[in-house]
């Protein structure tokens, strides 16, 4: 392949698009304000697919992606039953011959909104504050659905490779039955590359290509050690405290420092650069004078090492506590683990290390087990080659490797399915994004410009000599 972008003529003969990288760029930039209002209208909807959550949303935000990837000229477009779950949207139209296909995913469902008290702006009324479009989704990820949409517009229905889209309607909550219905339906989607547009830039206007994901595991561990409260004038010193038990068991899992102290949970190596200390303790809002916890590069600690967090406690809140020592508490973990690590077996390794150091004989039960692999890119092919050549063109200079903390457990199942393609995983949600947290918001100028290089990745890979 050459080393810059290629361009078509009509009379190519595996009948590719008649456009060059410049239209591209004018033709993203031309339909950036229909983008944004598009991406309003699919924010606006609360999509929140978690239990106890109305089902309306939901399927009104499937409905109004089915729109979107219509508008985008697909020929084929409608919404596919997942067993369990809510209907992913798929989408897909066929390649010239001779040329790959490529598989875009994105998911159109959101986390919930959390305190409302917390946001700038109403989490599902958008609004666009200094170039930056605030609410719920607006990042994670109604702009990856956005940036699929804006690319394929560009070709006006004659693409330069074989398309199939698929937009999943419970990620956030259960994204395992996904995984399930591509392990079913493998002919569906195979395909010679996959864009994930799920991740994003460290920082916006810094390409990346996330090459690396933290698998997860989660569960809930409860302790019990009396048949009900007991006055805590009348028995505390001698009654067991359910709660005290469960916080010398939770904090017991790191040393001093931090590090992990579970057996068979090495701190891992990651071959690339991170963040300084000081983009991150900006980016997670870390206070003045309070450390960062744990030892090695924050590449090594954020993208290539395990990681425990307690994300839940099931106690009295301070509003009701009552003078009284509690009979059960509750707690809900969650695993990060490295791309080479096993969740299962790391899961075990801390369900394990809790049971032994359980104070005074407290009763101990597990459940709510939740586990997903990691995922680690190869080196690259001609996909990875012509994303390259894109986001440079797109961005003004080359994409660098990263890793990611977070999980997508899809990635991994789609690795399996189809071991010879190229994964590729970018997007507009910078670091700085927000995503799952009060205030929420997607750079405008960053979006257009991952769907510029989306749209030029498909250009390039449908080019002569590029499959």
């Amino acid at each position: 392949m050459s080393g810059k972008l290629s361009s078509f003529d009509e009379n190519h003969p595996r009948g590719s698009v008649p456009v060059t990288p410049d239209q591209i760029e004018s033709a993203v930039a031309a339909s950036m304000p229909q983008t944004v209002e598009d991406l309003k209208r699919l924010a606006a909807i609360p999509s929140v697919a978690f239990p106890g959550h109305p089902e309306e949303p939901v399927l009104a935000a499937a409905a109004v992606t089915e729109d979107l990837l219509r508008s985008a000229g697909l020929p084929r477009v409608q919404q596919v039953a997942v067993e369990g779950s809510y209907p992913a949207v798929y989408a897909e139209a066929p390649a010239p011959p001779g040329a790959p296909t490529v598989l875009l995913y994105a998911h159109y469902d959101v986390q919930p909104a959390g305190d409302p008290a917390a946001w700038r702006t109403p989490p599902f009324e958008p609004t666009l504050i200094d170039g930056r479009l605030y609410g719920r989704g607006t990042a994670d990820d109604k702009s990856g659905v956005m940036s699929h949409v804006a690319a394929l517009r560009a070709f006006r229905g004659r693409f330069p490779v074989g398309i199939k889209v698929i937009v999943e309607g419970q990620e956030e909550y259960a994204g395992e039955r996904l995984e399930a219905f591509v392990e079913r339906n493998p002919e569906l989607l195979r395909a010679d590359a996959i864009v994930v547009a799920d991740t994003g830039n460290p920082r916006v206007g810094d390409p990346a290509v996330t090459t690396s994901l933290r698998g997860m595991a989660a569960f809930t561990v409860e302790v019990r050690t009396l048949r009900e409260p007991v006055h805590s004038g009348s028995a505390g010193g001698a009654a067991p405290d359910a709660l005290a038990a469960l916080m010398r068991m939770l904090t017991a899992l790191h040393d001093d420092n931090g590090d992990i102290r579970v057996p068979g949970l090495p701190r891992g190596s990651f071959f690339g650069q991170g963040p300084s200390e000081e983009e991150f303790r900006k980016t997670a809002g870390v206070l003045d004078g309070v450390s960062l916890v744990g030892s090695g590069s924050l590449a090594d600690r954020l993208w290539s090492s395990y990681a425990i967090t307690v994300t839940g406690l099931d106690v009295p809140t301070v509003a009701q506590a009552i003078n009284a020592v509690q009979p059960v508490a509750r707690a809900r973990v969650t695993v990060r683990v490295p791309p080479a690590g096993d969740p299962k077996t790391t899961v075990n390794a801390v369900v394990d290390f809790l049971r032994q150091v359980a104070p005074w004989g407290v009763q101990v039960g597990f459940g709510d087990f939740t586990v997903g692999s990691g995922f680690q890119a190869d080196s690259g092919g001609a996909a990875r080659a012509a994303l390259n050549r894109a986001m440079e063109r797109a961005f003004g200079r080359p994409p660098r490797d990263v890793g990611a903390g977070g999980s997508i457990p899809l990635v991994n199942t789609l690795l399996k399915q189809f071991p010879a393609a190229e994964i590729l995983l970018f997007g507009a949600e910078d670091e700085d994004a927000g995503c799952h947290a009060p205030n929420e918001r997607v750079d405008l100028e960053e979006l257009r410009k991952v769907a510029t290089a989306e749209a030029l990745f498909l250009l390039e890979l449908g080019s002569p000599g590029a499959a």
